[in-house]
């Protein structure tokens, strides 16, 4: 007698048995242990999906690797990284921690859309500060879509801007970085962008077709404004803050034409076509980009002066293209050839000279921010500019620094007795020196005629037509030389409609 059981799983088993009758329930056997194998089937199928994984890995690997080493050929280290919207706010308040810059959501209105900027939409804002007051602002948001690191980036520029605290750079009011979207709050500047301000101001501009009063910016208003720029500029470099993208269209406008430094990287996707791709790698505004950066890809504040004097090119075109003609590979090459931009049509010998001094092949020969300020100052509204200028607050603080190192050393001192001399020679000066265009150690100046002490002289390779500088094989100096006299009409700088010099 005996009992079968079937259809039992593959696996391990034990098995007891006790007998039950009216008398009652026996006791255990002692367990039986036995094993049921897979059957012959059961075996197939898992070889079948264990080769069809492994052919899978294969066909994976084989398309995927050659893909991925061309993708860093080809882009290097800005290579995209893949990691897209959802992200975990908790996640980004770890990357980010709020500080005293951070504004309750609630305290911000947005208004009006103004443009597009690097990261997102920018708008025209209102922001209700702590004594309820209401305060007009430009709010910056990132858009839906932005990856994780498009958003710290994003949330670490304003960082950088936390440590900026002057009247020419764009000033940062608040963050909110707690939920979404992220909004940074910044200053608003009425006018946009210098760019599209000079743009504007051109007689044959559409908007001006009705105006027949309109009229380009007055010399005197350029070279206000070329100043704020540099004192901007100056500012930032003597934080150690290379801007790296010094131009027309990352400077702002306010309401009283005061042109300031703007928030850094905002505005590449307006202007997308001032940008190149070299070598794959990221974008690069070639156009106001010293040689030293095109060929090594070293920046710094000299590099920076050289955007300067593009910029000032800039506002003496009413923002034409620099290097207008060429295009951005033949910029690249003609650059770090040594070719100029020549001095465009009525700008002023004075203006021009400056440019010419920002784009000295040798980056230590270039003029500091300061140095240009010197330069400026003499033409421009200096009571307006010093009052709010990194220039003079800085020259102030050095006045006082003096002053109480000498207050602090007796008449008998030879430090107290240089420094009486010194101020004694500097009264029995005043008025009688002549201001000077150009600092006595660099270079000199006189009538319209540049000489650069031991310079070469630069020619273009290519055969292009307007060069202005020329070299002379009998001196060690080089002529600046112009069919232009830089007259101004009536007080403004005039421009020939339609039309742009380049080398």
């Amino acid at each position: 007698m005996g009992y079968t059981m079937y259809d039992l799983m593959p696996g391990n088993y034990s098995l007891r048995l006790k007998a039950t009758s009216l008398a009652g329930s026996g006791n255990w056997t002692t367990p039986i242990y036995f094993t049921i194998p897979n059957s012959k089937g059961g075996m197939k199928a898992e070889i079948v999906a264990l080769l069809v994984i492994t052919v899978v890995i294969i066909v994976c690997l084989a398309f995927g690797v050659p893909f991925y080493f061309y993708y860093k050929k080809r882009y290097g280290n800005d290579m995209p990284t893949m990691l897209y919207a959802s992200v975990n706010p908790e996640y980004m308040s770890a990357v980010y921690e709020p500080d005293e810059w951070e504004v309750p959501r609630e305290h911000i209105k947005l208004l009006q859309e103004l443009g597009q900027g690097s990261f997102g939409m920018v708008y025209k804002g209102e922001y209700t500060c702590d004594d309820q007051s209401l305060l007009k602002c430009a709010v910056k948001t990132v858009n839906e879509t932005a990856s994780l690191r498009e958003r710290i980036e994003f949330l670490q520029e304003a960082s950088v801007m936390k440590a900026f605290h002057c009247h020419h750079v764009v000033k940062l009011l608040g963050v909110v970085s707690k939920g979404h979207p992220t909004f940074v709050i910044m200053e608003l500047m009425g006018k946009g962008d210098l760019k599209a301000y000079l743009r504007s101001r051109r007689p044959d501009n559409e908007e001006n077709l009705d105006k027949p009063n309109a009229q380009p910016p007055t010399l005197k208003e350029i070279l206000q404004m070329a100043v704020e720029i540099a004192d901007g500029m100056a500012y930032l470099s003597a934080k150690k803050f290379v801007h790296r993208d010094l131009a027309a269209r990352n400077c702002m406008v306010s309401d009283d034409i005061t042109v300031k430094i703007g928030d850094f990287g905002t505005t590449r996707d307006i202007y997308e076509t001032d940008y190149y791709r070299k070598g794959g790698k990221g974008l690069l505004p070639v156009r106001w980009m010293a040689p030293e950066c095109l060929k090594d890809g070293l920046f710094s504040s000299q590099s920076d002066i050289w955007s300067y004097g593009v910029v000032l090119w800039e506002m003496a075109t009413l923002a034409s293209q620099p290097y207008q003609g060429l295009s951005n590979e033949q910029v690249l090459q003609y650059v770090i050839s040594g070719g100029k931009m020549s001095k465009p049509e009525n700008c002023p010998e004075k203006l021009y000279a400056i440019m010419d001094l920002c784009w000295d092949k040798n980056p230590k020969a270039r003029p500091t921010f300061i140095e240009l300020i010197d330069m400026l100052l003499p033409d421009i509204n200096e009571t307006k500019f010093r009052e709010v200028s990194f220039y003079f607050t800085q020259r102030q603080e050095t006045s006082s620094k003096e002053t109480e190192l000498c207050e602090s050393a007796t008449a008998s001192t030879p430090m107290r007795t240089q420094w009486m001399e010194n101020q004694n020679s500097r009264d029995e000066s005043d008025g009688e020196s002549e201001v000077t265009f150009f600092p006595p150690t660099r270079n000199s100046y006189s009538c319209g005629n540049y000489h650069d002490q031991g310079a070469k002289g630069v020619h273009s390779n290519d055969g292009s037509k307007g060069m202005s500088v020329t070299s002379s094989d009998d001196s060690k100096g080089s002529k600046i030389s112009s069919a232009s006299n830089g007259s101004i009409a009536n007080g403004h700088v005039t421009f020939a409609p339609g039309r742009t010099t380049m080398c």
